[in-house]
């Protein structure tokens, strides 16, 4: 099979670290991608700056490159590697800005790389909002009338020649982020005038807003010789108006007539055919609801997040087929992997149905402005399949682990019928709740549909679920006959639901339905409506008909739960370890099944394991596989909390669980149990106890002293954690927590105010191996998740490096931990405290696998298949030193979530990491600050500080060292005398709330550069120190709330290891030893 131009070496840029907006769909894309372009014999480079994700692993590509995503770094990596051709549309929004920019720039002429896929003349005509206008008048499809500006003036005069509402979209940026509907002049103001800023070419797009249209999207695929495929189409349940991420996505469209299909279907050819698409393409319509007009919304000419959906709603994996089209290969040349026919030329059908639900941060972030619109805020999604829409929509919601298992939300119940209307019209994370208990009041449909612009069949399958709801609540547990059961399963319904309905215990139900013999039952997702026999197990389950998922007799299986969806605090490390679990185990032999309901992530892809069950995450779904499948072993270690969650149901039903025993997760978690187990390892802790109510927590704290650490007992992620300087601060906290939650514990802790470090290690019941210790720039107090982590550490003494691995040895052998567990410690003083112990995989695993090049997961899986450590050539003791230093730093998307505090504190934050590689400390830093985006060039800059008085003496030095690189400071009144006293000049600026122009006008006009601000209470919306930080990181302005980040940044500004010129290395180069 000849490929075009004779092409040999492919650079394939990645999308970076985890943002909201770009999440791992991206590393599912090109992780794939990069599989199928060396099938066909081509050599891969990746560069991409990520690495959590399984992408920047050895076996992906043949050279990796975790690198700043800058062109500047690509160039020095196109002129090592010299590669052929570089591929698009696999890395988002970011690998299409850079391909643009290295062509633009004549990067790729200078080297001679060609651009394979989607031409980047292509790529600009369907990006470029107005090249984009135009072209589809000259084809004849209606568009949605709008006009691109660069000044908020024309943005405002063209406002009031078409009308308010209008939507503003800035031109390439991601996740519709700097946009929004405008219902007024002021609003356009502000709008406009964030996304001309944010946007890479300074244009926004000022369009007629249609709320209330259907929002449909195709997912099509165009060949080089002109061939077309509509690979899947999906309809958003919300109409226009809200952002297709946030919203709840059903595939395949259930709303249009066969007219409507034909008519979007044709169009979205003729639009990627005038483009001149190679490869994915994603198109979104709006429809209007009553008649046959309809108007393109936008393209995207790329793999996308809609891309990963239709890839596992529909078995046909995009990605991998795209990256073969670039290389000049038909549809009809390309292999059917999941039937084993020889060609990919076909529409698949689909004999199901597909829904999506977003994940919203909206449980970590209390405070957080919930309303939905153009610009996305959902961190993950999960996806479920099911006979019908009412078995997907209930499948979906409780894979989304918010406590849900049912639409009649007992807190939305008892609202009166104005609040529900209320936000029943206004798109929130909670409208289906909010729909549901107003359908509930016997609410009319047609008229709700005409109010929420919601399609009347979507409505009707709500209350019918309602209905059913209602009906079980008036039933007694004598009246659940078989029938009413069987109705009731194969409607969607879980035990939990039909058992808390009827005041009896899940295991009731569960059993009643054994007795009864009503199973679930498998079906296989096989591309072709249940006509094709296919060679692929991806399951899901049903409660009728065959099933299709034979058990293999004499082969040995185990089970991996997963880890559900992308959350702030349980990102896509966990599906990295998930996967190298799997490959692990296919290596040793066994059978492996994998369970997860994620579609954005790599460990869901078909052919990872050998049966892939895409089902929620609950001990009933779960059970069901495991009762059917009778396994080996199930691994419970690689899947966060979510899989961490169901150790004790599976204990109590006797599931064989390998690695570490369920009970030593509470005694870990369990603050007592916890504390009677260091005491008698002779191991120190910082003093703590637990409280259950504000004044037993006010005389607990007198004895402990102040600072204190308080949070929730069981957390991930540092969920509501605050550390309280006095008693003022200490009853404000106890307050708002025990009026939220009045029967929790909250635990309150010694805060003790030194260096914090953390270790992953592997221990067999015998040995314990540390690869490394990780050492946190920032003191204890900042979340783990949110360190800057260096490895190798350059401040741990051999004496402490020796206690630590005294200290992790000793608790893992008294936890009997199989396996992986993970333990923060806080050095002070030449002391070892000992703050946290997680017997699981952890966040770090990915970063640390890298840096050491030992595969953790790969060890940790074979110790719990009962392999010891000295049988694989190691033994108790810490890896040796590589002589590069990693430096991992924390990516965050507050900007994109209104009234969320932005400092740096004991709660977790950030979404993603990118990782800094240098010879030195000092370049690896360096590196890491520009992997993330942070300026760390030489030029004069507007330096606004605002400093609490505890830490002005401490700031002192950084503001010397901020004075010598040349900058201009502008302080508060308290700041600037202070500064002054020391020799330092400042201009006072005016505070919120005095004449303008106040700071937060300055940072509004884009005078200030950076902000200096340290909290004085942090999560408090109505201070000004949190409109400070809000204004900062809104107008993309650097803001440092933390003295030991702002100190190492200012460091690097002063001497920049990069200034003169930036080394690259390759993945082999940081695992050699020092």
């Amino acid at each position: 099979m000849e490929s075009r131009k004779n092409i040999k070496k492919v650079l394939v840029i990645g999308s970076g670290p985890i943002v909201i907006g770009q999440a791992a769909e991206f590393d599912y894309s090109g992780t794939q991608a990069c599989e199928s372009l060396r099938e066909e014999g081509v050599e891969v480079v990746l560069v991409n700056s990520n690495p959590a994700t399984i992408m920047t692993d050895r076996e992906v590509a043949d050279k990796v490159y975790i690198e700043p995503l800058t062109v500047e770094v690509i160039e020095k990596i196109i002129a090592k590697e010299r590669p052929d051709a570089l591929i698009a549309g696999m890395g988002g929004q970011t690998g299409l800005n850079l391909s643009i920019e290295l062509y633009d720039s004549g990067i790729l002429e200078k080297y001679g790389v060609d651009i394979i896929g989607t031409s980047i003349p292509s790529i600009k005509r369907g990006e470029d909002r107005e090249e984009f206008r135009q072209l589809m008048e000259k084809i004849g499809e209606p568009i949605i009338e709008s006009k691109t500006v660069e000044t908020v003036e024309d943005a405002v005069a063209y406002a009031k020649h078409i009308g308010y509402p209008v939507v503003v979209r800035p031109a390439f940026t991601l996740g519709g982020t700097g946009g929004g509907i405008c219902e007024t002049e002021e609003e356009l103001h502000t709008i406009a005038h964030a996304g001309i800023h944010l946007s890479r070419v300074g244009q926004v797009l000022i369009e007629k807003c249609i709320t209330g249209w259907k929002e449909i999207e195709y997912e099509v695929i165009r060949d080089s010789k002109g061939t077309c495929i509509c690979v899947c189409n999906m309809e958003n349940i919300d109409p226009v108006g809200v952002h297709t991420g946030d919203s709840i996505v059903v595939a395949p469209t259930q709303t249009l007539t066969d007219v409507e299909h034909g008519m979007l279907r044709d169009a979205a050819f003729r639009i990627i055919e005038e483009v001149g698409i190679e490869g994915g393409c994603n198109v979104q319509f709006a429809v209007e609801p009553n008649s046959l007009q309809y108007a393109v919304i936008e393209i995207n000419p790329r793999v996308s997040r809609s891309s990963a959906l239709a890839s596992k709603a529909t078995g046909y994996p995009i990605a991998r087929v795209a990256a073969k089209i670039a290389l000049g290969l038909g549809l009809d040349e390309i292999e059917n992997k999941v039937t084993g026919t020889p060609s990919m030329a076909f529409e698949p059908s689909i004999d199901y149905v597909v829904v999506k639900l977003p994940k919203w941060p909206f449980d970590k972030f209390f405070n957080a402005d919930r309303n939905l619109g153009t610009k996305m805020m959902a961190t993950g999604e999960v996806m479920a399949i099911g006979s019908t829409f009412e078995v997907a929509l209930l499948k979906g919601l409780r894979s989304l682990e918010i406590g849900a298992f049912s639409l009649l939300h007992p807190r939305f119940r008892n609202m009166d019928i104005a609040t529900l209307k209320e936000n029943v019209k206004r798109p929130n994370d909670e409208r289906l709740f909010y729909l549901a208990a107003l359908l509930n009041t016997g609410y009319d449909i047609s008229r709700l549909s005409r109010e929420t612009g919601m399609d009347a069949y979507f409505l009707r399958i709500i209350k019918h679920i309602v209905n059913v709801e209602a009906e079980l609540e008036s039933m007694k547990k004598e009246d659940l006959n078989e029938d009413k059961l069987r109705e009731m399963k194969q409607m969607g319904f879980s035990d939990e639901i039909i058992a808390s309905r009827l005041n009896v215990s899940e295991n009731f139900v569960r059993e009643l339905r054994k007795l009864f013999g009503i199973h679930a039952r498998y079906r296989k997702v096989d591309t072709q409506g249940g006509l094709a026999d296919a060679r692929v197990n991806y399951l899901y389950s049903v409660y009728e008909g065959e099933d299709e998922s034979p058990v293999t007799k004499d082969k040995k299986r185990i089970i991996v739960i997963g880890s559900g969806p992308i959350r702030i605090g349980q990102g896509v490390e966990f599906d990295y370890a998930s996967v190298h679990c799997v490959k692990t185990l296919r290596k040793e032999g066994y059978e492996t099944i994998i369970i997860n309901n994620n579609p954005e992530t790599v460990s869901t892809d078909f052919d990872i394991s050998d049966k892939l069950y895409f089902e929620p995450l609950t001990a009933e779904d779960t059970l069901n596989i495991i009762e059917k499948e009778n396994p080996d072993g199930v691994i419970l270690q690689f899947g966060g909390q979510t899989a961490i969650k169901l150790a004790g149901i599976f204990k109590e039903k006797g599931v064989p669980i390998l690695g570490t025993d369920p009970t030593a997760i509470d005694r870990a978690e369990d603050r007592e149990k916890f504390d009677a187990m260091l005491e008698e390892l002779h191991l120190r802790r910082p003093k703590g106890i637990g409280v259950h109510g504000v004044e037993e927590g006010m005389e607990g704290a007198k004895s402990i002293g102040y600072p204190v650490l308080v949070r929730p007992s069981y957390v991930l992620g540092g969920q509501g954690m605050e550390i309280c300087m006095n008693d003022d601060d200490l009853r404000y906290y106890l307050e708002e927590s025990f009026a939220m939650e009045p029967k929790r514990t909250v635990l309150i802790d010694q805060y003790i105010e030194g260096m914090e470090c953390e270790v992953d290690a592997i221990s067999d019941g015998t040995d314990v191996y540390l690869p490394g210790v990780m050492e946190h720039l920032e003191r204890a107090g900042v979340h783990s998740g949110d360190s800057i982590s260096i490895y190798p550490s350059r401040n741990i003494s051999p004496k402490m490096e020796e206690e630590i691995l005294d200290a992790t040895k000793k608790v893992a052998l008294a936890l009997d931990v199989i396996g992986m567990i993970n333990i923060q410690y806080i050095i002070k003083d030449e002391t070892l405290y000992m703050i946290e112990v997680n017997p699981r995989s952890s966040r770090t695993v990915p970063y640390l696998s890298k840096v050491t090049g030992t595969n953790i997961t790969e060890l940790a899986t074979k110790v719990m298949l009962g392999k010891s450590l000295k049988s694989m050539g190691y033994s108790t003791g810490i890896g040796k030193l590589s002589k590069l230093t990693c430096v991992k730093i924390p990516v965050f998307s507050t900007e994109k979530l209104h009234r969320v505090e932005a400092s740096l504190g004991p709660e977790m934050r950030s979404t993603g990491e990118v990782l800094g590689v240098g010879a030195t400390e000092e370049e690896a830093m360096a590196k890491g600050f520009m992997a993330a985006g942070t300026d760390i060039t030489k030029r004069m800059r507007n330096v606004l500080c605002t400093i609490r008085d505890r830490d002005k003496e401490e700031f002192l030095p950084i503001a010397k060292n901020l004075e010598a690189v040349g900058v201009r400071f502008l302080a508060t009144k308290g700041t600037k005398s202070f500064l002054e006293e020391n020799g330092i000049a400042a201009e006072e600026v005016r505070r919120i709330g005095e004449e303008s122009p106040t700071m937060i006008d300055l940072i509004q006009e884009g005078e200030i550069d950076m902000v200096f601000n340290t909290p004085t209470k942090g999560n408090d919306s109505k201070r000004d120190g949190f409109l400070i930080r809000r204004n900062a990181i809104e107008c993309d302005v650097e803001l440092f709330t933390n003295l030991d980040k702002a100190k190492v940044y200012v460091e690097t500004l002063q001497n920049n290891p990069l200034e003169d010129d930036v080394t690259i290395y390759e993945l082999d180069d940081y695992s050699e030893e020092a």
